[in-house]
């Protein structure tokens, strides 16, 4: 999907484009269906964005969600990590308490990684990241978390935000049935109206602590030249080439 992005206000271009649910976030809906269908639970997700992204949130009903939050306001536009994770608090704060609040690691645009962290710190709940595997209990969570150079088991209580790896689960297919059986049910769309905090200087452009100075997209080059030799002829070249662009 080509995405275009804002010359004057550096943010990505999200009107009338084809809504698409982030891949990372697949494995966290995935993880909270596992939860649901082992213990018995009530899921819900959230999402902020233009009303198509409503599609989205249609897209977790035919997978076996119970409920979906959109929060939708023009003011919410241009948000940065900060702005995003505090609307999206604003939003969780309107709905009944959570447990157990699951994000995708990152984002596939963005790719931060901080808006799970920084929601956990708006709604003032612990949390862990690169979560590979929870085992649920009554009132806490054993969770496995990948630290690069080991596996850490660690215990943590709710209510709680985990931010999982994409090897945790493979995320299920929609079903037909379930869209069908889902086809009347509603998506609640929140604006900056419905929030407890309504100052519009909190979010969108406004409430971002980051401002994107200057961006681009990158120049496709078309030319290209294809070396024939041995290893040791092809290294040569390859140098030559890169000393006359000045790139060694």
């Amino acid at each position: 999907m080509k995405v275009e992005v804002d010359p004057e206000t550096g943010v990505l271009k999200r009107e009338g484009i084809a809504n698409k649910m982030n891949p990372y976030d697949l494995f966290a809906l995935e993880t909270a269906l596992r939860l649901k269908e082992a213990i018995g639970a009530r899921v819900t997700v959230i999402s902020m964005g233009p009303q198509q992204a409503a599609s989205v949130i249609r897209e977790a009903y035919w997978m076996g969600v119970d409920a979906g939050v959109l929060l939708s306001d023009r003011r919410f536009g241009g948000a940065d990590v900060l702005a995003t994770s505090y609307t999206l608090a604003q939003g969780i704060r309107t709905l009944a308490v959570a447990d157990l609040i699951l994000c995708g690691k990152q984002t596939t645009d963005g790719d931060t990684a901080q808006v799970g962290p920084e929601l956990a710190q708006w709604l003032k709940i612990p949390n862990l990241c690169n979560v590979l595997e929870i085992q649920a209990g009554e009132r806490d969570a054993e969770v496995k978390i990948d630290l690069n150079q080991i596996i850490q088991t660690v215990r943590i209580k709710y209510p709680c935000l985990l931010t999982v790896e994409k090897d945790i689960f493979m995320p299920r297919l929609p079903s037909y049935r379930l869209k069908k059986a889902t086809a009347q049910w509603t998506i609640k769309v929140l604006s900056l109206d419905d929030l407890a905090d309504r100052d519009a200087r909190h979010y969108g452009l406004t409430g971002s602590a980051t401002q994107v100075e200057r961006i681009f997209p990158p120049q496709a080059e078309g030319e290209h030249e294809i070396l024939q030799g041995s290893g040791r002829s092809l290294a040569a070249t390859a140098a030559e080439k890169l000393r006359l662009h000045e790139l060694l």
